[in-house]
Parts: structure tokens; sequence; C-alpha cells
């Protein structure tokens, strides 16, 4: 069943044509990718499926019913509003839903509490105008995931959430009955959780009925069929240009069927792909002695954000930093660059050490005049640089990042958020650091952007240091991983963010795995000494009672869900119910492990009796 269907769209904006008879048809049970570089109205597109904004043509029908809720990039709310009231609010098109919330009111709460605390927003009571972006952008998901809507539709929902927000979210989605429309740079949300990849490119939508690693697939081959149709035209076109010239020195009149074919084929048009980013990586030499972190403790307003941390850092170095949102990342960021000074201990540079840093809260337009020329904000840097491939001017070095001539000399107020990110960023490359230090660089840029951005930094011979949350840009370039637990203390795990969290589950397991041998430890011994297998006392004794143990914590963990159910509205009750209910979950799993186990030994007991 179609759900929304959105028919031959165009939207332009003064000289750029965004959208020009686009076509999108949204199912029951779909979980759509949309993709595409920056500036190409992927935004504008699903304000316009929203019902947020209006085509120049075409139109969005939905299905009689259809409800649908929307994540913005920037989204508004009531500044006096609770973070709880702007939640049961809800962000649905369709007024009926708001009405139907008010009825339900005690299981809606209740529902909004368990996606606020999910996405780490516990004080339900706070201000919106109190809280920083990324709580704000966190409360707009709540509120698109509360509505209980038909379709989501998600603008970058991955933003400024961090890794386990990230996990559970796409956990949600995939359990998610209804269908799913998001933009999104998150390569894993794009592998694991959509079953069709739409992408937007010169105005037009071509759909990929796949995840993204066969989408890949497929758009290679679609791309080698156009090159293999082209290469035909272009013999085709030299063949009768070859002709008309001949027949142009022989005679004056020529066969029309043959001079329109040679106009048609004139005039045909071909699109390469130009979303390939590609340039050399750009480094000032570096010596041997890079950055001596020794023993830094930083805090602000009593908060330990780093506690004794030392790591010296050396070339090769490709470093993901990772943890909760205001944890102190960034502050750390800061301090290797001298941006921040540590409360004790030192962070010593080597002398020839240039760093380029990349940060999440300096956007274009704050540190420059609006109306600057993309341009021009570049040539800041350097009119030309020297590059592997020789001197490159600032406009080539722009062209090698997507900025075609045209848009060059476009002010950057009128640049998206996207394309100011991609700006921002080629001019700390342009500044050829040794030692790049990247504070979210994934958010806001594109998957092509981000492809060759990575290229470029597995071939960037100095140090990388990034902040981020995107799994799959930390699994593909990091070889270690720094992991800030809250209270001051930096964990550090060799390899990728997937070699970090196999790490961390192989430490839980070897942890119970200790547990298990230690209660067990006597019973081994005993058994090593004889034939025949028996229980011990204690695991008789074990083995009596753990179907009612287990039967006990079960009715327990329902009688506590019914406390929280209860006590909705009293935000400390529910958080030491919430506790009370993930410990005995923890009980319960550890008893499960151990009925298992001692099940199993008792049938091998049964087994050598007969």
């Amino acid at each position: 069943m179609i759900l929304l269907n959105a028919e031959k769209i165009s939207k332009g904006y003064s000289d750029r044509q965004l959208l020009d008879g686009a076509s999108l048809a949204i199912n029951e049970g779909d979980k759509i990718g949309l993709i595409g570089v920056n500036g190409t109205g992927k935004s504008t597109l699903l304000k316009i499926i929203a019902g947020l904004d209006f085509p120049d043509s075409g139109m969005v029908t939905r299905a009689g019913g259809v409800r649908v809720a929307y994540l913005p990039q920037n989204p508004v709310f009531e500044p006096e509003a609770t973070i709880l009231q702007q939640v049961m609010k809800g962000v649905s098109i369709n007024e009926e839903q708001a009405d139907e919330a008010r009825i339900r009111q005690q299981a809606d709460e209740y529902q909004c509490k368990m996606i606020l605390t999910k996405l780490g927003l516990f004080d339900y009571d706070e201000k919106i105008h109190l809280l920083s972006g990324g709580q704000k952008r966190r409360v707009a998901l709540a509120c698109a995931l509360a509505a209980e809507a038909e379709v989501l539709i998600l603008d970058e929902p991955t933003n400024h959430i961090d890794s386990e927000m990230v996990d559970w979210l796409e956990s949600y989605l995939k359990r998610f009955q209804g269908a799913v429309l998001m933009v999104t740079h998150d390569r894993y949300f794009l592998e694991r959780v959509v079953n069709r990849i739409v992408e937007l490119d010169h105005g037009q939508l071509f759909s990929y009925p796949a995840n993204y690693s066969q989408y890949l697939e497929l758009k290679a081959q679609r791309e080698e069929m156009l090159l293999a149709t082209e290469r035909k035209r272009q013999s085709l076109y030299r063949q009768e240009l070859a002709w008309i010239q001949r027949g142009a020195r022989a005679r004056s009149t020529k066969a029309q069927f043959r001079v329109n074919r040679f106009e048609e084929l004139k005039n045909s048009e071909y699109i390469p792909d130009q979303s390939k980013l590609e340039v050399s990586a750009l480094s000032s030499r570096l010596g041997k002695k890079i950055i001596e972190i020794e023993n830094i403790s930083k805090s602000f307003d009593g908060n330990l954000l780093i506690k004794d941390f030392s790591y010296n850092l050396l070339k090769g170095d490709r470093v993901g930093i990772i943890g909760p949102n205001g944890y102190g990342k960034s502050t750390l960021v800061k301090i290797i660059c001298g941006l921040l000074e540590p409360d004790s201990g030192r962070v010593v540079r080597g002398d020839t050490v240039k760093i380029g840093y990349f940060s999440q809260e300096s956007f274009i337009g704050q540190e420059c005049d609006p109306s600057t020329k993309a341009i021009d904000y570049i040539k800041g840097i350097s009119q030309e640089i020297d590059t592997p491939e020789g001197k490159l001017t600032a406009s080539q070095m722009m062209e090698k990042f997507l900025f075609p001539s045209d848009l060059q000399y476009t002010e950057i107020a009128r640049l998206s958020g996207g394309e100011r990110r991609r700006l921002y960023l080629l001019r700390v490359l342009m500044e050829a650091p040794n030692v790049l230090v990247l504070d979210e660089p994934t958010n806001d840029l594109d998957i092509e952007t981000l492809s060759v951005l990575e290229e470029y930094l597995q071939d960037f011979p100095g140090v990388v240091i990034a902040v981020s949350h995107d799994r799959y840009f930390l699994d593909k370039l990091m070889n270690h991983v720094f992991v800030l637990s809250g209270d001051g203390k930096i964990n550090h795990y060799t390899g990728g963010y997937a070699d970090y969290r196999d790490d961390v589950a192989a430490q839980e397991k070897a942890k119970k795995a200790a547990e298990t041998t230690s209660t067990s430890k006597s019973t081994q011994d005993g058994r090593n000494q004889r034939e025949k297998l028996k229980f011990s006392f204690k695991e008789q004794r074990e083995y009596d009672q753990i179907d009612g143990v287990i039967a006990e914590l079960e009715e327990k963990i329902s009688e506590t869900e019914k406390a929280i159910r209860d006590n909705s509205s009293d935000y400390s009750a529910l958080q030491e119910l919430t506790e009370q209910k993930e410990q005995l979950e923890a009980e319960l799993s550890e008893k499960m492990e151990r009925w298992v186990y001692l099940n199993d030994l008792a049938e091998r007991i049964e087994a050598q009796k007969k």
C-alpha cells in the first residue's frame, strides 16, 4: 500500500534548480535512505514531502488518515516549554494525532519519558531555552519518535547523539512498523536499517532496492552502462561529423534525416559523475617529536572531565575519541590544540607541529561576513597551494571539493549547511597542517564527501585525532580509540570502533566466566578426581531451587514495570525504579546462564547412568 506519493516535484531558488520533476512513492514497510551531495536539495525534498514547504510544480498526496512526523535539522521550539511538554505535543502534521495524544496522556507520557531517557535527557522539567543545540536536536528526535506516526521523515537523525544512542536508535527504527524516509550520512544505518536507497542527483531521483553495500554495486553497474552508452554516442558522433564535413565539401544538400541525427547527437547531454572529491593529501614536514600529553587533568564547575591522562602521539597515529555528550571530548582536543590550559599536567608540542583544527562549534558565517563569496573565503588562506600534483589555485582546489565555478562566487549565506562545512574543511586542509584535529567532522557532510575525506586521511602522512560518533568512519580510519567514561578516566583501546566494542564484550565475557569458574571450582576439582559426574551439594541445592528463583525474579520485574507506569510523573522514583529493574534483569540473565549450565550437567549425569 502506498502511504505517501510525491509526483513530478520541481523546486528552485533564484539561479539554483534543486528538484526537476522528481517522483517518490513511500510504501508500507519502506525504510528509505535519501542520499546525495550537499546542496542538491535533500532537506528541501523532505520539507515538501512533510508538507512544510510547497513545490513550484508537482504534488504530494497521502493515503487517508496517514500521520507524518518530521525531524528538521534546525528545530524551533517554544522557549518556555519544558522538555516533556514539548515532546508530548509531538511534531505530527496531522492535528487528529494531538487530540488522540491528549486522550491517552498517561500512556503517552510514559512512552515519551522512555524515549527521552534513551536519548540521554533525564530532567524532563528543564526549560527548552536552557538546552544546548545538541540537546534541542535530541528533543526534536524524541518528538518525532513519540508521535506514533505511520511515516517518519528524519533529517540527519544521528547528528548530536553518541554511539550508544545511535545503536539504540538503529534498533528502534529496525523494529518500527511504519515507513521511514531519512537523510543520513551514517553508512552503518544505511547498511543495517534501510531496504531502499534513493539518490538525488541533478534534480532527479534514482531508486535502488538495496542497503548501502548493495547500492554501491548497483550504482557502479548503472554508471558503467552510462559510460558504455556515452562511448557509443561519441563514436557515432565522430562518424556523422566526418560525413557532414565531407558532404559540406562535396555538395550543398545532405540527407535531412542524417543531419537531424547529427544535431541530436551533438545536443544530447551526458552528465558525468562529479561527486568524487579527488585531492592529494597536503601536509608540511613533521619531526620526530609530535605531541606529548603528561598527566593532564581538567574540571569545570566541580565536574571532573579529565584525570591524570597521559599519551605520547606518534607519527601515523589515528586516534578516535568517543563518549557520551558532555563527558569532555571537545575539552580534550582543545587542550591538545593549546586552546585550553589543563588544571594540572602539561602538553608538549614538537617544534615542527602545525595543527589544523576543524571545530564543530565554528561555523562559517560566524567568524566572517556572510556576504563573503565562497572563493574569497578560501583565498583568505592562499591564492594557490603546492600539491603533489603541482601548484593549484584556490579555484582549482574548490573544484576538487565539489564547488563548480558558478558556486564559487555564491555568497556564504546562500550555501547549504553541508556546503559550508565542506568549505570550512577545505580551508583547514589548505593550511597544510601535519596534525589534523577534527571535532565531529562527519556532521552535515554528504556520503560522497565523507568517502573522499576518508581516502584523504588514509593518505595523510601526519597524525589524525577525531572526535566522532560515526562508527563507520572510526572503523575505517582509526588505529586507536580513547573512550571518556565521565569520571575523568580515559580508557585506551587499540583498533577502531568495532574493535573497541569487541574488546569490551570480551572483557565482560571473561569477567562472567571468571565468576562462573570461581563458583564451580570445587566441583571441577572433584570431577577431575572421579570418572563419573555428579552434582556437588551446593550445585544440587541450586539446581533444585533455580526454577523458583527465576520465576520470582520475573515476577519482581513485572511488579517493577507496573510501579514505573504508576510513578511516571515522579522523576526521582522513576530513576530509582528504572535502576532497580536493570539490576533485576541483570540478575535474571545471570540465573538463566546458570540454569543452562545446571540442566546440561544434569542431562550428562543422567546419561552416564544408562
